[in-house]
């Protein structure tokens, strides 16, 4: 046997030691990558959640100048995409408040809630419960922090 053949037959694929190394380096990098699309998808959750604040508050204020009261605290919400029953005929916007007959989830898919002359001495105020959906803690959100 020559000399160029023994070497052909060593050097033949990779050792153990460069496939584990390999290894390792793909887990690290994909550990970076999907540590910042998961920072994003919260970003982005927040970000959508603060703009539906904004658009639901909107809402309420055009449904008071329409139609002289706020929603019911019984309906909340709904008042804007389901005429109320007790308004006169005329008062309520013709297909609603809102661009689609839903109202939208917050950014964690939670309903967002509306609340008549809250402690904050507002006329009213929605709330999302964050991405915890509990009540009173501090990842809350409040249509009047968002205006």
């Amino acid at each position: 046997m020559t000399k160029n053949k023994r070497k052909k037959r060593i050097r033949g694929g990779f050792t153990m030691v460069e496939l584990m190394a390999m290894l390792i380096i793909i887990g690290l990098l994909a550990t970076l990558v999907v540590t910042k699309v998961a920072s994003q998808i919260d970003k982005s959750r927040l970000i959508t959640t603060k703009a539906n604040l904004k658009m639901l508050h909107s809402a309420v204020n055009q449904f008071r100048m329409d139609t002289g009261q706020y929603p019911s605290e019984d309906m909340g919400l709904l008042d804007l995409v389901q005429q109320p029953m007790d308004l006169p005929d005329g008062t309520w916007q013709t297909g609603g408040y809102l661009e689609t007959t839903e109202l939208p989830p917050d950014g964690w898919g939670n309903e967002f809630i509306f609340q008549l002359y809250p402690e904050s001495g507002k006329q009213f105020v929605i709330i999302s419960f964050g991405p915890d959906g509990e009540e009173g803690t501090e990842d809350d959100l409040y249509s009047t922090d968002a205006t």
